[in-house]
């Protein structure tokens, strides 16, 4: 049986009679990071401040760790940690004074959290520098260290790597690999940058208009994303058999169309497409394909048209 620590069932949030979410029905398992991907305005931080508590559903149901209902939610809410939209600074106080307030009203008693932390998204030699002088990238690494100060077993990560440059990208990066492989924590967080988000994620998550278009988890996107050479012909079966027997491979995959993807050879297409003409076979596609996770978030949301 697989261990969810956040699942929600037709979760819909209407503003001024708009749903900016709709009926949005996803598990999230433990120990994994999770891609939040959709456009301005797709439903990311509204789904997000919904998991966190910081508003309530039209309609829907939510879990959080196997509990429902507002008592429990808000007692399960203590394991989670969150930095969503903007991190929640006070900008006269240093870095350390932040993550002490914090944990004030938080109620947390370990004091050794704050430096290490501090030390933790890279922030330990700010002394006594005021958060309203800190860079966005630094700003970023604060919220995430009060985002952490509980130890939560569901990190939420709404833009985390905004305005870092790129030595920060990697070491947040970094960080949370670190988090999810040690310490089993969940992620979900959204970015609108997809290469990197696609060097982290184990899971994907594609929103767009309130509405989730689709699911999906590395293996499957590596497979829908790796480069091929696609083939339509007339005779699939024999198709098949010439690859095998002439050309000498099976690294390839019959589609449910009958199309015929083949991983070898894309250097070699003259030789392919030569081969199957020899055997009598007669082409209607061939074609090489193959996408980046934009291009295939794009495919999926509809296509340029609504980028």
């Amino acid at each position: 049986m697989k261990d969810y620590v956040l699942k929600t069932s037709n979760l819909t949030k209407t503003y001024n009679s708009t749903n900016v979410l709709q009926d949005v029905s996803v598990s999230l398992e433990a120990g994994k990071i999770y891609g939040l991907i959709g456009q301005n305005g797709a439903g990311k931080s509204t789904f997000m401040r919904i998991a966190a508590g910081l508003v309530f559903p039209t309609k829907g149901d939510i879990e959080l760790f196997g509990k429902c209902g507002e008592r429990d939610l808000q007692a399960e809410r203590k394991r989670l940690g969150c930095m969503i939209e903007y991190p929640s600074l006070i900008p006269y106080m240093t870095a350390l004074e932040n993550l002490t307030y914090h944990r004030v009203i938080r109620g947390i008693p370990r004091t050794s959290i704050e430096n290490e932390l501090l030390e933790l998204v890279g922030l330990k030699d700010t002394g006594k520098k005021k958060a309203k002088n800190f860079s966005l990238g630094m700003k970023q690494r604060l919220g995430i260290a009060i985002a952490l100060l509980g130890d939560p077993e569901l990190l939420i990560l709404d833009e985390p790597i905004n305005g870092l440059d790129p030595l920060g990208v990697v070491e947040i990066r970094n960080l949370l690999n670190k988090l999810c492989e040690e310490r089993n924590m969940t992620i979900l967080i959204s970015s609108h940058n997809l290469p990197e988000l696609y060097q982290v994620a184990t899971n994907y998550i594609i929103i767009h208009h309130g509405i989730i278009k689709k699911t999906i988890n590395q293996t499957e996107l590596e497979e829908n994303c790796k480069h091929h050479i696609l083939i339509g012909c007339d005779q699939p079966e024999k198709l098949v058999s010439v690859l095998e027997m002439q050309l000498g491979t099976s690294n390839y995959k019959v589609m449910p169309d009958k199309t015929v993807k083949l991983y070898d050879y894309l250097d070699d297409k003259e030789l392919v497409a030569r081969t199957i003409f020899d055997n009598g076979i007669v082409i209607t596609n061939y074609c090489i394909q193959g996408d980046t996770l934009e291009n295939y978030f794009i495919s999926v949301i509809g296509g340029d048209r609504n980028v």
